[in-house]
């Protein structure tokens, strides 16, 4: 948790609670539905949470901006986005139910208002949104057949409107034909080993009628 308020000292009374809670919550939850590896729920901070919030050094989502992340698993990075961003409305999904019931449960537990949770594919997901984020479920030129049809046209970010993309490692053969493609190394915004090949790739889509 000291990692969260080194890197985001500005929280209210409100978001630290939320924030400290997570610990527990996930804890308890995993020992029920496993969505968290054994090895990763105690480095819950810096591997979820915090990984989580280094889209939020990229973007600062404005208010009534809306966001999807597709294939949730427990909540990341969806549910510390939308801690720090309460004003901001965060439209949670994945394919498997248990871990949205875990979801559901981590977001009733912290009284988040601005998230929806549910069990649903991305390509059958109605509606448009500001940005969609994940943290690796698959491929780019997958992610992006499943998500082209989603953003809105009117831009109100310092970014377009896009996808704001999780992943580590060396992704030039994954990024050869998305040339607008901006990718930030989380290793120059957080000092914990644990973000040396992790990026933030954002991706510029175009709205379609």
């Amino acid at each position: 948790m000291n990692e969260i308020l080194k890197y985001f000292p500005n929280l209210t009374p409100l978001q630290i609670t939320q924030f400290e809670k997570l610990e527990a919550l996930y804890q308890d939850w995993n020992q029920k539905i496993n969505v968290i590896s054994r090895k990763d729920i105690d480095s819950l901070y810096t591997k979820h949470v915090l990984h989580s919030l280094g889209i939020a050094k990229i973007m600062k989502f404005e208010p009534g901006a809306t966001v999807l992340d597709v294939g949730t698993g427990g909540g990341f990075p969806g549910i510390p986005l939308a801690i720090l961003f309460p004003e901001t409305r965060f439209y949670l999904i994945d394919v498997i139910a248990k871990k949205i019931k875990v979801v559901q449960g981590v977001v009733d537990a912290l009284g988040l208002k601005n998230v929806k949770a549910e069990q649903k594919r991305a390509e059958l997901v109605k509606g448009d949104f500001d940005f969609i984020v994940s943290r690796a479920v698959t491929n780019m030129p997958d992610f992006v057949s499943w998500v082209n049809d989603k953003t809105k046209k009117q831009n109100k970010h310092t970014l377009p409107n896009g996808i704001l993309y999780l992943k580590g490692g060396d992704l030039t053969e994954e990024l050869a034909d998305f040339a607008k493609a901006t990718l930030y190394d989380l290793a120059d915004i957080f000092e914990d080993e644990f973000f040396e090949t992790k990026k933030v790739v954002h991706l510029p889509l175009k709205f379609k009628a």
